[in-house]
């Protein structure tokens, strides 16, 4: 394993506000890992709206519009971290890593050295690992990712084999996360059928028109009680029934709508 250098390149934030705050260095001094710390050589990491949020000191009680990724001018250094704790400078941002463990702390696992890891990016009080009020973030209350070399707990680190790349890797902390607590709320079991809003916004984005979007949300939401019936009906061997399934209700809601849009506005 090559030597580890002395300086690395990092972004830097150096206060709250705009992209001006961030300060690209080549000369920014390389974590030493503490005891109980591992020295990981960042491979990728991804940006999210919880780095965003944080430069601008948008969860700073003081804030009241809708995040923008600009400066806030009610914004209070005060409480403008994630965890409602000031925010000390400079920072390094960067919750989402993928890298590899090049070093480790004296009381530190030595058999994580070379291992592909990533991290978990909520830091607990492990005093009081349970309670919210004490937990910050990766990025926030301590340094992050957006750097050749992290330091970090080896508590927080996972080792992984995937076939994914660094970067796909880097997409899954936060998103995860994210995903795990509105699921949790919600008390979503097993069995349960959830509805995932957001992908129109996505077609949208990718330049899918309007009247696409909506068609297929049509076509979806009628035709979805005949896909459970038929693969109810193969499940329990009557293959026939998706046959007659198919077209006496999907044909008949294909026809039912374009009639009754015709009814309203005339097919030209």
């Amino acid at each position: 394993m090559s030597a580890i250098p002395t300086t690395m390149r990092a972004f830097v934030l150096m206060g709250h506000g705009d992209f001006d705050q961030l300060q690209y260095r080549e000369d920014w001094p390389t974590p030493q890992p503490g005891p109980g710390d591992v020295l990981i050589r960042v491979l990728a990491c991804g940006l999210n709206n919880t780095d965003v949020n944080t430069r601008t000191a948008w969860y700073s009680k003081g804030v009241e519009e809708n995040t923008t990724g600009g400066a806030f001018d009610g914004a209070d250094d005060d409480d403008a971290t994630w965890g409602g704790a000031p925010l000390t400078f400079p920072r390094i941002q960067g919750a989402d890593i993928a890298g590899e463990v090049v070093s480790v702390g004296a009381e530190a696992d030595p058999s994580l050295i070379g291992k592909r890891v990533m991290v978990e990016t909520w830091i607990r009080d492990w005093d009081h690992p349970m309670e919210l009020d004490r937990i910050g973030y990766f990025g926030s209350e301590c340094d992050g990712g957006f750097a050749e070399y992290c330091a970090i707990d080896q508590r927080y680190i996972h080792p992984i084999e995937s076939l994914l790349s660094d970067a796909e890797l880097a997409t899954f902390a936060t998103s995860y996360f994210t995903a795990e607590n509105m699921l949790n709320r919600a008390n979503v079991g097993a069995n349960d059928v959830v509805l995932v809003p957001g992908a129109s916004e996505v077609a949208e984005r990718i330049g899918v028109p309007d009247d696409v979007i909506a068609a297929s949300m049509v076509a979806f939401g009628t035709s979805l009680p005949e896909l459970i019936t038929a693969i109810t009906a193969i499940r329990k061997g009557h293959p026939e029934i998706t046959v007659g399934n198919i077209v006496g209700a999907d044909v008949l809601n294909c026809l039912f709508v374009i009639g009754a849009a015709a009814a309203a506005v005339p097919l030209e």
